[in-house]
């Protein structure tokens, strides 16, 4: 085991909301959202009718006619992100390709592709087979491997809306049992169909656009897109003159085997993986600044992370704002916890802490501070970022500023 920290050195988003870590920023720290009209396929059906959807996306615009043919919309995303992270962070050429490894957290995968296909069948059409590669959960990480030769460690992991979470404090999880010299670790998804009728079918989309913590609030809004991070062992990304963007201090996931899709109410389970990442990363609870919440606008999911604040931070909590940045995003499901880990940090580094879009009015069963006004400035280099996901599968992660120093925050 390295007693090292595991520093992020490379950052790549690509999302309805933005289509590069700048822009991104932009988009975070200025409270822009994403949230529009769906054009993708046809929604008429259904109560809700937005998204946050990457418009007019052109994939001719970033990849040859063949190499589009053979990827999925989630592959497509997941490889311009991964492509930006990479290049911010010099790794080329520093490492043994063996030596870095790929971690990717997933959700419907190519099933946009696979829909048009089935459609196409339907029509009595001939349809492209090779509409079907993308299918499988895997695909991505291995594109991913194949395109950017990276010939260590390839895992996907699929445990719904906290997949790219649990993948980014897998791979630290590889560095620091010396299997690993460098992760690649992020997650992609895209809007499809299936997703989109299945959770109008739950009754937990919005509308209107999500407004999180808010009175009267109904659901989720759906997004897509993807986000990687390039983490390494400190000393290690010092030596070779790595720029450093922050630090993934320290995870911790849980199964609380309460419902497939309900939350447990109490907000113990949310609280208790909460702690252990505290825990897991040295630090007390009064070293963090504020939360980037789960935060999706569903009533329950809200007031469980609500409770959960107050269970975790006792009387300090009115002083550690609570936030959510999927009224920017969306909820981008499978790579939910990579884009939002992503916008943390650079919140982090801006020293501000982002507004909560889109409020309603006041909810008294939501009594914290969510940032619904303005967003804050903050001195503070910690902060937590939780994914939350169908089948209890829940995840938090303790992330740091670049100016953290060793031992403080």
């Amino acid at each position: 085991m390295t007693a090292g920290r595991i520093a992020i050195t490379g950052m790549g988003v690509f999302c309805g909301a933005a289509q590069s870590v700048p822009a991104f920023r932009d988009a975070i720290l200025h409270g822009v959202s994403g949230v529009g009209p769906v054009d993708l396929f046809d929604v008429a059906a259904f109560p809700s009718q937005i998204a946050v959807q990457v418009k007019e996306y052109d994939p001719g615009a970033w990849f040859t006619r063949r190499q589009a043919t053979r990827l999925s919309r989630t592959d497509q995303f997941a490889l311009l992100a991964a492509k930006e992270a990479l290049a911010m962070s010099g790794l080329s050429g520093c490492y043994d390709p063996y030596d870095i490894g790929v971690c990717v957290g997933g959700g419907a995968a190519g099933m946009f592709q696979a829909e048009q296909w089935l459609a196409a069948e339907l029509r009595g059409e001939t349809a492209r087979p090779a509409q079907l590669r993308g299918v499988l959960p895997d695909k991505t990480c291995t594109e991913l491997a194949q395109t950017f030769c990276l010939a260590g460690y390839q895992g996907s992991i699929t445990t719904a809306c906290s997949s790219s979470a649990t993948a980014i404090g897998w791979g630290a999880d590889l560095i620091r049992t010396g299997r690993q010299k460098a992760m690649l670790c992020g997650g992609a998804d895209s809007l499809a169909l299936l997703t989109f009728a299945g959770f109008n079918s739950l009754k937990v989309m919005d509308p209107e656009p999500c407004a999180p913590f808010s009175l009267g609030r109904q659901g989720i809004t759906l997004g897509e897109g993807a986000a990687f991070v390039v983490l390494e062992e400190e000393q290690a990304a010092r030596a070779r003159g790595a720029e450093i963007f922050g630090f993934l201090l320290g995870y911790a996931l849980l199964g609380e085997a309460h419902h497939m899709t309900a939350p447990e109410p109490s907000g113990e389970s949310a609280a208790r993986v909460m702690t252990a990442a505290l825990a897991a990363a040295g630090l007390a609870s009064d070293r963090v600044g504020w939360v980037n919440a789960h935060g999706t606008g569903t009533p329950a999911n809200d007031v469980v992370e609500s409770n959960a604040m107050q269970q975790v931070f006792g009387d300090r909590v009115q002083q550690v704002p609570l936030i959510s940045t999927k009224p920017i995003t969306g909820h981008c499901l499978g790579a939910a916890g990579s884009i939002e880990s992503v916008a943390t940090l650079l919140a982090l580094n801006a020293k501000t802490i982002p507004r909560t879009l889109h409020f309603r009015g006041k909810d008294p069963e939501c009594d914290l501070d969510y940032c619904h006004d303005a967003s804050k400035p903050s001195d503070s280099s910690v902060a937590l970022s939780n994914s939350f996901a169908f089948g209890g599968n829940i995840t938090c992660l303790a992330l740091a500023a670049a100016d953290l120093q060793q031992g403080g925050a």
